[in-house]
């Protein structure tokens, strides 16, 4: 049968098959120090197909301001409820309180769950979860909870800064 006439139930078991597979990997041990074990620990819950289950959960919530629900959800409540759901750390809620957090993570050297900002305005700010390979998860407020691309000609006009929170 083909992919685009299965169902959207279908679609996920697919999915959660594909990343059941993928999962048997492993990684060579690496020794960890004291100051990297708890960043490590939290960068190893960011895997992509994490973040995508959780994408998936959210996909297409419109933006509220100050949302934090299915109803409707802004852009540093949807980071706050990843950083919650997927590493139980709890982030501040506001793009400016968040700016003040996490160490910053050179251009081209995000990692899945790196926090993304912009600067949208003269005073506005917007910010996304980093899925590596230049993609961001984020709470648009044209189109919802979607995923973006940082060689888009918009977002790279926008983009102002990663950082990393340990």
């Amino acid at each position: 049968m083909p992919i685009f006439w299965m169902t959207s139930l279908s679609r996920l078991i697919l999915l959660g098959l594909s990343l059941w597979l993928v999962g048997c990997g492993s990684r060579p041990d690496t020794p960890a120090t004291p100051e990297t074990a708890v960043s490590d620990a939290v960068q190893d819950s960011f895997t992509i197909e994490r973040l995508l289950w959780l994408y998936a959960d959210w996909e297409g919530v419109p933006y509220r301001l100050g949302g934090m629900s299915k109803k409707g959800i802004d852009c540093s409540g949807f980071t706050l409820l990843v950083y919650r759901d997927l590493v139980a750390k709890s982030l501040p809620r506001t793009v400016e309180e968040q700016l003040e957090h996490g160490a910053p993570v050179a251009t081209g050297h995000q990692r899945p769950g790196d926090l993304i900002f912009f600067k949208t305005g003269w005073s506005t700010r917007h910010v996304g979860v980093s899925l590596g390979d230049h993609r961001f998860v984020h709470a648009s407020t044209s189109q919802g909870v979607m995923i973006s691309s940082l060689n888009n000609s918009y977002w790279k006009q926008k983009f102002w800064q990663i950082r990393r929170y340990g």
